[in-house]
């Protein structure tokens, strides 16, 4: 957050500690909004792959392109932010958004609706009682920020390398690892989020920030769930 004077004789001049109070509030409300209509499209764009592919689109080489997709297009986004216009960043977010949906409609093959359901609201939660404390808290949370990053690249090699082992031991390990890194990822991010606000930015420069927030937030969400997901989700 920005520095400023007080201005005790207007206190709704840019600046004043009621300006900068209202101008984080909308900074916030519109990243959560961003975010929830990211999830709200993938889990639409998941359904309706679902219901409309059936079986044929996972069991086609075409999955694979879906798969990757949004692995290349969350780079380019995070690459490109500071030169996108502020439109631009939020039509890709939404287009992410729509591809996790349908590489994530493979869940439903997998996992009963019940469970996905019960699983989702845990996962719903947990990350707004976790981006509520890293909101509202006054403990410094930047130290965990290399050992989160160094617990989800952990995770990420695990992942890989439990393809070739399919271990059921080393899954279920990955998926608690991998709960408590997006947790504390989503308190450790949303509190940087909230410090990167100034007060001073343009139009174009807090529509970028939001953008990039958003796509942050929304990745631990997605990751949390689906860590919860193996876990406690029930198997066709």
């Amino acid at each position: 957050m920005s520095n400023y004077e007080p201005n005790l004789t207007n206190p709704g001049t840019l600046g004043s500690p009621l300006a900068i109070d209202a101008g984080l509030r909308a900074y916030m409300l519109r990243i959560y909004n961003y975010m929830a209509a990211g999830v709200g499209l993938t889990a639409v764009v998941a359904g309706l792959t679902y219901q409309l592919t059936g079986p044929a689109l996972l069991e086609s080489p075409l999955m694979w392109v879906f798969i990757l997709a949004p692995i290349g297009l969350v780079f380019f986004i995070g690459s490109r932010i500071n030169t996108l216009s502020a439109g631009t960043a939020r039509l890709l977010f939404f287009v992410y958004a729509a591809l996790v949906g349908i590489s994530l409609s493979i869940l439903l093959h997998i996992y009963t609706s019940a469970s996905i359901t019960r699983v989702f609201f845990i996962a719903a939660a947990m990350f707004g009682a976790l981006s509520v404390f890293g909101y509202s808290t006054r403990r410094d949370l930047s130290g965990l920020g290399s050992f989160l990053f160094m617990g989800l690249i952990g995770v990420i090699v695990a992942s890989l390398v439990n393809l070739f082992l399919r271990s059921t031991g080393l899954d279920w390990l990955i998926s608690i690892v991998g709960v408590g890194v997006f947790a504390g990822l989503t308190a450790y991010d949303t509190q940087r989020i909230k410090a990167m606000y100034d007060n001073g930015d343009d139009e174009t420069t807090t529509g970028r920030k939001s953008v990039i927030a958003a796509l942050s937030l929304y990745l631990n969400f997605i990751n949390l769930f689906m860590m919860l997901l193996r876990l406690l989700g029930g198997r066709r």
